[in-house]
């Protein structure tokens, strides 16, 4: 079963950091099963996620028209979809960001029905990369250096965006600023063109 999901803005998903597994049998989502809240089977699959070894990516959400109430809601391995290096449209190139994402089709998908309950609509438990369980959710240290990098390249990004924004507003303020100048002093000099020819009519009017 496939729900029509909106976006958030961009692409404004954000991940779910995750620990060991502590050694516990895995209790696995299937289709079909009931949650009380979507709040509950988002923790279920963050923990699920923690015990199989993956970060999760909270990624779209269906709403309601009427009061905007959360619908459905669609969650899924981090390294889902892919990054397109994107250029800025301004200032120098850059060399291409890394990306942690290799198309991974692992998702879960809960639907609020009408009893209120949250249920379990569809579920890809297939993973494209390596699973690695530690305690602190990475596999390896140079994994939470990397992490830490591509985390600190896209808050660099975003300021650029930032700056980049802020200039040409400003240099649209600007031109609105020079525009509305000229247009002021255009209007003057009709001003004083009409108060001339006012002045000439009346002059010629007295000779009469």
């Amino acid at each position: 079963m496939t729900v029509d999901l909106e976006k958030r803005g961009g692409d404004s998903s954000f991940e779910v950091d995750v620990g060991s597994s502590g050694g516990c049998p895995i209790n696995e989502p299937y289709v079909g099963m009931e949650f009380d809240s979507e709040d509950d089977a988002r923790k279920f699959y963050v923990e699920y996620a923690r015990r199989v070894g993956f970060v999760v990516r909270i990624m779209q959400r269906r709403r309601s028209g009427i009061d905007g109430r959360t619908l459905a809601r669609r969650l899924g391995c981090n390294k889902q979809g892919f990054s397109p290096n994107q250029r800025v449209a301004f200032g120098p190139e850059k060399k291409p960001r890394p990306s942690a994402r290799e198309g991974c089709n692992a998702t879960i998908l809960v639907k609020m029905e009408k009893s209120g309950k949250w249920v379990v609509t569809r579920f890809v438990k297939d993973h494209n990369h390596p699973l690695v369980v530690t305690a602190n959710g990475f596999s390896t240290e140079g994994d939470k250096d990397k992490k830490i990098e591509e985390l600190t390249m896209e808050l660099e990004h975003q300021e650029q965006l930032c700056t980049g924004y802020r200039e040409k507003l400003l240099s649209f303020m600007k031109n609105v600023e020079e525009q509305t100048d000229e247009l002021s002093a255009k209007i003057q000099v009709v001003v004083e063109n009409v108060r001339k020819v006012e002045t000439e009519t009346q002059k010629h009017s007295r000779r009469r």
